[in-house]
């Protein structure tokens, strides 16, 4: 192994060793399907298997050609736009995958990829982003923003949300180690499953985000326009700082509404491709975040460039920023505020502004997720089981 390159890729667990890796599902290439990559990238000959597969040939690159063998959902109607609604039957589509010809099993997990059917003498090791979050402690924030509080289609959803957390429960017995994402998902599979987990923070692919010292004179903003992103809280605070300029990157549900409440000083550029998202990222002498995410790969890959992060201070970006002050006794990287309300972002940035950080420090901090770093982590984790498992 070497942690300072990827002397690791492409070798085999142990020679005869079968491997599978299981996905939820394969439409685009964001931060569960980097990890994707980085299993695959460690044992190359492994097979891969998703509920449905629909990657652009752009995406599927990035997957070294593999194609997925897939479930039924993926001839069912619609399936290409509203894969989602099947949620009903994923449990029941992922049990049939035949996995019964592998020795390990590496599910890449944020709903029902960990519920696989395996044996006892198969080693299934599963990289948990989060339990199924709007099926448990979540549950009431996505029928809120769904519309399902009341009425027939209300409780049908809360049936099949009860479903799934007993088969989500059931199904955590099915796996050998738990692998979580963040210190924060940790304790939620503590809370959800009962179980223990091993942390590796996912990969960053640093060479594709260099350091740039010079700044401009924006903030940027990039997501998903879905509400639990809080773009609006993002797009309000700076509406009340028409002095201040904010470049948005991202679309989604949310996109037209909040795109007609913005001012002059905030530019909205819809969907952008991965170069110009990274060239705003260099550019930006702050990238704020304001959702409360399981990990978040964008701060860290804004780091990377050497840009500072204003993060709302709960979940995983805990884990990946340093605000003044730190216990770490390291220099700043961010800074957090406490409530997802616009007061505190307009305070954290005026705290920004009074204590510049250093763009070295930033890409210093960012060099703690490389990805060669999760796939020597991960590697060291699975032989150690490899290795017990034999012993038995």
């Amino acid at each position: 192994m070497n942690i300072g390159g990827n002397q690791i890729a492409g070798i085999s667990p142990r020679r005869g060793t079968r491997v599978a890796i299981v996905h939820e599902w394969l439409v685009t290439y964001a931060g569960s399907e980097r990890v994707v990559r980085e299993l695959l990238t460690i044992y190359p000959d492994a097979d891969l298997f998703a509920l449905v597969d629909f990657l652009s040939n752009e995406d599927r690159i990035k997957f070294f050609g593999k194609r997925a063998t897939t479930s039924f959902i993926q001839k069912l109607p619609f399936a290409r736009k509203k894969f989602r609604s099947y949620l009903p039957l994923m449990p029941i589509a992922v049990e049939q995958f035949d996995l019964s010809r592998y020795d390990l099993i590496i599910s890449s997990s944020h709903a029902v990829a960990k519920g696989v059917l395996t044996g006892p003498d198969q080693l299934h090791i599963c990289y948990c982003h989060t339990p199924i979050r709007y099926a448990w402690d979540l549950q009431h924030q996505y029928l809120s923003q769904s519309g399902l509080t009341r009425g027939l289609k209300s409780a049908f959803a809360r049936i099949t949300l009860h479903y799934i957390r007993q088969w989500d429960s059931r199904t955590a017995n099915g796996v050998d180690i738990f692998i979580a994402n963040s210190a924060y998902i940790a304790r939620r599979i503590k809370k959800v499953y009962g179980r223990d987990a091993h942390i590796v923070h996912p990969p960053v692919d640093l060479a594709a985000f260099p350091l740039c010292a010079n700044k401009e004179d924006f903030y940027l903003a990039a997501s998903r326009f879905v509400p639990y992103k809080r773009m609006d809280l993002i797009i309000d605070a700076f509406n009340a700082m028409p002095e201040k300029r904010l470049i948005v990157i991202g679309d989604g549900p949310e996109f037209a509404r909040l795109k007609a409440t913005t001012g002059p000083n905030i530019t909205m550029l819809g969907y952008q491709k991965d170069m110009v998202l990274r060239d705003h990222l260099q550019r930006a002498k702050a990238f704020v975040f304001a959702a409360e995410e399981d990990f978040g790969i964008m701060p860290v890959e804004a780091q990377a460039c050497g840009t500072p992060v204003i993060a709302y201070g709960r979940g995983g970006v805990l884990e990946s920023i340093l605000p003044p002050g730190n216990l770490q006794n390291l220099p700043a990287t961010g800074i957090f505020f406490q409530t997802q309300t616009v007061p505190a972002l307009i305070e954290a940035v005026k705290a920004f502004e009074r204590a510049p950080i250093a763009p070295a420090d930033c890409r210093a901090r960012s060099e703690q997720f490389a990805a060669n770093v999760f796939q020597v982590s991960i590697r060291q984790i699975i032989e150690d089981c490899l290795e017990r498992q034999a012993a038995i």
